[in-house]
């Protein structure tokens, strides 16, 4: 079975999906519509089990890429096709096919228009996401990282709020401005090295002077993805005004992609650019779990509170990830795993009372303990792992990285303790005005429960949560090998530049 090209087949199974929906016709509309979300559903959960085979089947020994296919494309300039994972990349491309059929699920009632192409657009976003996980070349990957732009674009921009295409363009054109630059980082590195091969380039050893102008042109597109202060403003907006599936994607597997490249790119391949721009990732990065978090506190949306909220969890994943510890680098992939799952769960919990009251204003909610129970219990549930409650995966991530940030900077690990204690400010707050209090708003007083269809949604979110928090190794042995590969990169590269031992500063 290894002998097949299964990056491939993963990678671009959904646009068969595509297909069967392009194809299906019917004189009925209901039927039609009917068809294409079983469509998207049944692809989209074959793809996730299709996936696990890259769970059962990894080899977490080695540091090597696995279930490579390399493949000439453009002979010429010497581009491949050219895809792989290693013990970073394969768990994010499991999250990005655990959460796509959950979306697809969320929008079976909320979305009512133009499903076809609702169903079409997600299809299509799933293959350029796990494209970009496992592309290892430069250019291959350039077109995975922007291609995602397009059908997210289109999820904002026609199922949005009355705001979506303010949010929509606002989201491209912050995204494509970054990436513009990271473009012609890339020619640069083409330049200079000759290839656009991902493994080669890791190894390939580029002068310090231009590894700070590339550093910085990578920095300018990741950091907008992550997002970090102050170019996070184009976040809030789009959370605001996407529908509850596309919430779900942005925060669970988009805004992934930051992180995700500083850790393929910036650090293996600009080692002494990284240490020499740590504190600025640093001081940003503080700011942003402080600021946000703060901001957060005075958010009356709760969709606006929860993105805020990302934006000060991911500042623990870049904070992590430029540690150059063990500890640190995996607490920020830890970090980043956990708060892809948990913070789908949050924007979906906002979706089931949002499709029953239509408002996400927390001043029209209150006392809901007493008509949804089952609701508050989940509330709670993920309330308390987007804390760090022990036991729950947001734990796991939070203290990895402040024990690797405090053998580093005891100030940096301060300001990020500080942190975790506003997270717990702003979370309790929610829950309390939603959950809590007297039933007295008439339109709350005939409001149902969930259903088994959202019950059947959160089901697997929990049991993951608690699994990451409860068995954090099962999770933590894919990636042991190749940080360790990562930190000794870089060691390597800074010894012959003359550069410190920072790994263990």
């Amino acid at each position: 079975m290894f002998d097949l090209p299964l990056l491939t087949i993963l990678t671009f199974a959904p646009l068969v999906g595509v297909l069967a929906i392009l194809i299906i016709r019917h004189d009925d509309p209901k039927v039609v519509v009917t068809n294409a979300r079983n469509v998207a559903l049944f692809v989209t959960t074959g793809v996730f089990v299709l996936s696990l085979i890259f769970w059962f089947g990894f080899d977490k020994t080695t540091a090597d890429f696995q279930f490579v296919e390399q493949v000439p494309w453009m002979e010429d300039f010497g581009i491949e096709y050219h895809m792989g994972v290693d013990g970073i990349s394969v768990l994010f491309v499991l999250l990005t096919t655990l959460l796509t059929p959950i979306c697809i699920l969320a929008s079976w009632n909320s979305i009512q228009e133009r499903v076809k192409e609702y169903m079409i657009s997600f299809l299509i976003l799933e293959t350029f996401m796990i494209g970009m996980f496992c592309a290892l070349d430069l250019f291959l990957f350039y077109i995975f990282f922007e291609a995602v732009l397009i059908p997210m674009f289109i999820i904002i921009g026609i199922w949005g709020g009355a705001r979506r295409v303010y949010a929509a363009f606002k989201m491209f054109l912050y995204t494509l401005l970054g990436s513009v630059l990271m473009l012609v980082a890339m020619l640069t590195m083409y330049y200079h090295a000759g290839t656009t091969n991902v493994v080669e380039l890791m190894g390939y050893s580029f002068p310090i002077e231009t590894q700070k102008w590339l550093w910085l042109a990578f920095f300018a597109s990741f950091a907008i993805k992550v997002p970090m202060w102050p170019v996070h403003t184009w976040l809030p907006d789009a959370h605001v005004e996407a529908p509850t599936a596309g919430s779900v994607i942005l925060a669970g597997v988009l805004l992934k992609f930051g992180g995700y490249g500083l850790l393929r790119f910036s650090l293996p391949m600009m080692p002494e650019a990284s240490v020499y721009f740590t504190p600025l990732v640093f001081s940003l990065s503080a700011i942003a779990v402080i600021y946000t978090s703060l901001v957060a506190l005075a958010q009356e949306d709760m969709k606006k509170l929860i993105a805020y909220s990302s934006v000060a969890h991911m500042g623990f994943v870049t904070i992590g990830v430029f540690t150059f510890n063990t500890q640190g680098i995996e607490g920020a992939i830890y970090q980043m795993l956990s708060h892809g799952v948990v913070s789908a769960a949050l924007f979906l919990i906002v979706g089931v009372v949002y499709d029953r009251i239509h408002t996400r204003e927390i001043d029209a909610y209150g006392g809901l303990v007493s008509r949804m129970p089952n609701y508050a219990i989940v509330f709670m549930f993920f309330a308390m792992a987007s804390v760090g409650l022990p036991g729950t995966g947001g734990f796991v991530g939070e203290v990895l990285v402040l024990v690797g940030v405090f053998k580093v900077n005891t100030w940096v690990a301060a300001l990020a303790s500080l942190g975790v204690i506003l997270g717990a400010a702003y979370t309790l707050y929610l829950y309390r005005r939603i959950i809590f209090g007297e039933l007295t708003k008439e339109n709350l007083m005939k409001i149902k429960d969930m259903s088994r269809r959202e019950m059947l949604i959160f089901a697997p979110l929990l049991i993951i949560t608690l699994w990451m928090g409860i068995y954090p190794s099962s999770f933590l042995d894919f990636m042991h090998v190749s940080v360790a590969h990562l930190i000794d990169q870089m060691e390597t590269s800074l010894a012959a530049s003359g550069s410190l031992n920072v790994a263990g500063r």
